[in-house]
């Protein structure tokens, strides 16, 4: 299996190579704004009974290619498979979002995690893989991606979403050390399961520090930036052309992303609370960027999603290292021709700029 895709303007942009235009993928672009992804989650039964089918996962993550001209294909599963696997109980509650029968609540508890066997425990994200792969017979690349060992603990911990986060927060106050060895194996098992990823065919890795906005700046940079640092300087990625990227990707992160560009990450992906050419300022071009529109937008008209995608790429500037995308997922409401015109708007008025620069 090669590691090239016909379309690589996506991995060209994260080596900060110069590209025909400026590539784009959107988070949660297989999700129920699509109509076949309902349909097939409806014939899965389930939303974990389609991530633990291969097939089906498979069907899911090629399906927003075949309706719009994106330039990454990324890997259709959850964060939570790595909890889960670890024995925790992952379920999902109507109108609840995930929950664990089991959650981390003790010293004991803690003592009580391994990290789970990439072959057998979560064997059926590597078949994911490797089918996806095959399917999409390098016609664009492939990411895989992961939770953030911060946003893991936090459901493991919780049990579940959250509002205020009190129980881990209570837990980094009163107990640091505890805190430390939960996020000391849980990394262990993030890089295991990037690991297994690449080794199965992703082309690019993603980790997704969703929650790490909720802390301040003392606690970030001790329980989420420090491990992530620690995956940036662990994860085995090859050398030269051939390396995969890492793309760092938080929610509230526009404060750290100076730190996150020195973590020996590729990328770093941000939300939309930071204007992107601030972002690209204070990291220097040391990485390529990721963002970020704001999710939003996508329920405006199509003139006025064509109007901010400019006025992101015109924020960025000139010059390679900008991965198109949203600031976070994009949410079910969503017209399909919505995307369509985002997509359609970023390739076009991207490909001007590049033929002028």
């Amino acid at each position: 299996m090669t590691n090239h895709a016909r379309n690589d303007r996506y991995l060209r942009a994260l080596r900060r190579e110069p590209v025909d235009c400026t590539p784009i993928w959107i988070m949660r672009q297989a999700g129920r704004y699509l109509p076949e992804y309902r349909a097939t989650r409806a014939r899965a039964g389930s939303f974990l009974a389609l991530a633990k089918n291969p097939e089906l996962a498979c069907e899911v993550t090629l399906q927003p290619l075949a309706r719009f001209p994106l330039d990454a294909a990324i890997l259709f599963s959850d964060i939570l498979t790595v909890p889960d696997a670890m024995g925790l109980g992952l379920y999902f509650a109507e109108g609840e979002g995930p929950r664990f029968e089991r959650p981390v609540r003790s010293a004991a508890d803690i003592a009580r995690l391994a990290v789970p066997d990439m072959n057998t425990e979560l064997r059926y994200v590597m078949d994911a893989v490797s089918l996806i792969r095959r399917e999409l017979a390098d016609r664009v690349p492939l990411i895989g991606f992961s939770g953030s060992p911060w946003t893991l603990a936090c459901y493991m911990i919780e049990g579940g979403g959250s509002d205020n986060f009190a129980r881990i927060k209570a837990l980094a106050f009163e107990d640091p050390a505890a805190l430390h060895r939960l996020l000391e194996v849980t990394t262990d098992a993030v890089i295991a399961y990037l690991s297994a990823q690449r080794a199965a065919g992703a082309q690019a890795l993603q980790v997704f520090d969703t929650w790490g906005g909720v802390l301040s700046p003392q606690l970030y940079r001790e329980f989420s930036l420090r491990y992530l640092r620690r995956i940036a300087a662990e994860l085995p990625r090859g050398e030269g052309a051939a390396r995969t990227p890492l793309i760092l990707f938080g929610k509230g992160n526009g404060a750290y992303v100076a730190d996150l560009a020195a973590s020996g990450a590729e990328a770093v992906g941000v939300d939309w609370t930071i204007d992107l050419g601030e972002a690209r300022a204070r990291t220097a071009d040391r990485v390529a960027l990721q963002g970020n529109l704001d999710p939003t937008v996508l329920a405006a008209s199509p003139a006025a999603i064509e109007r901010e995608a400019i006025r992101v790429l015109d924020s960025f500037g000139d010059g390679p290292g900008h991965v198109f995308n949203l600031g976070h997922g994009i949410t079910p409401d969503i017209p399909p021709e919505h995307v369509a015109a985002l997509v359609d708007a970023v390739h076009r008025h991207s490909a001007g700029r590049a033929a002028r620069s």
